[in-house]
């Protein structure tokens, strides 16, 4: 039994705040609802079922028209099909390859452009730059992610085809053509390489450079072998994560790539992606409801498959390849 400081013991089943006014913590019980708490927690609740309902809205109203749309034309005719014409009258063919391969043309060009130059940069601000000078170069480098994509396609149109590609390089492409689209392109999803690939190979401890350095790797040999290595997570989903906006772009490819829906053969030939399609079948006189309106969410249907698998990929990648220090 416990002896108190007068001598006496504690009457049995008082608690110690009231024996001789100390604190207990685990006799603390909560005395007045927070609703506070209750409405943040509401709010975040709230905020997450809206991005799933928001989800949910995207598919439902791509899903019902091209339901509609594959009730006339049917899948292998679709996804096989090498003649894209959906609104010539009498004419009708809706073979969606030569928008698929638009889009891998242009999106390879951009890919093709933006790793090498992408992962280039974020090694140099990384484990080269001086601080002053990363400081600069960063914010710098991330202003091109925030210009308009409009601004990048008259770029295209204007300058990369006349100029570089007729004049400089002597290429024989025409004002349109996947070639300057994808350059293009690949200039602007560069920040997105270099950005987030230098995130993650800034985040590998430093123990892993001294530790490479002490036993005797220089520095080139230290940023391949030990953190680029460390890094690859960070640097997979960059490249994935840039793939997925290169196939989603519009304005660039519906700019400078054409409007003629065709089998692309080469790089400088014309041809259009499915986006491009998209915006200008939108801003077209199709009437709603019919087969020529519907192939819109069609071609919309097939490329939000497309992302998805992409970010699925990119997913499966990060998990794969994660380090945890």
């Amino acid at each position: 039994m416990t002896i108190t400081a007068d001598g006496g013991s504690p009457a049995v089943g008082t608690p110690r705040s009231k024996r001789g006014g100390g604190f207990d913590p685990t006799s603390l019980r909560r005395q007045s609802p927070r609703h506070g708490e209750r409405v943040v927690m509401g709010v975040l609740i709230a905020a997450a079922l809206l991005s799933v309902l928001v989800t949910v809205g995207i598919v439902l109203s791509l899903l019902l028209p091209a339901i509609s749309f594959f009730r006339e034309v049917s899948f292998g005719e679709f996804l096989f099909g090498t003649r894209w014409s959906p609104r010539f009258s009498g004419q009708e063919s809706y073979g969606v390859l030569p928008l698929i391969t638009g889009t891998a043309w242009t999106t390879l060009i951009a890919l093709v452009i933006a790793i090498p130059f992408g992962l280039g940069a974020a090694i140099y601000l990384s484990e080269y730059a001086p601080s002053r000078v990363r400081k600069v170069l960063k914010p710098v480098l991330e202003v091109l992610a925030g210009i308009p994509s409009v601004v990048y396609g008259f770029f295209a149109l204007t300058f990369v085809a006349p100029v570089i590609l007729n004049d400089l390089l002597g290429l024989d492409v025409g004002t349109f053509s996947v070639l300057s689209a994808g350059l293009v392109l690949g200039i602007m999803i560069i920040p997105t390489v270099a950005s987030l690939s230098e995130d993650a190979m800034s985040a590998v401890p430093d123990a892993l450079r001294h530790g490479s350095m002490a036993l005797g790797a220089n520095k080139m040999r230290t940023t391949l072998r030990v953190v680029f290595p460390a890094a690859v997570s960070g640097i997979a989903a960059s490249i994935v994560l840039a793939l997925s906006r290169a196939v989603g772009e519009t304005m660039i490819v519906a700019l400078a790539a054409g409007t003629q829906a065709r089998m692309v053969g080469g790089p400088t030939e014309v041809g259009q992606t499915m986006t491009g399609f998209i915006a200008q079948t939108a801003t077209g006189e199709s009437t709603p409801g019919t087969l020529s309106y519907n192939t819109l969410f069609a071609v919309g249907l097939l490329l939000f498959v497309i992302t998805f698998v992409i970010n699925m990929i990119s997913i499966r990648l990060v998990r794969k390849f994660r380090e945890a220090y």
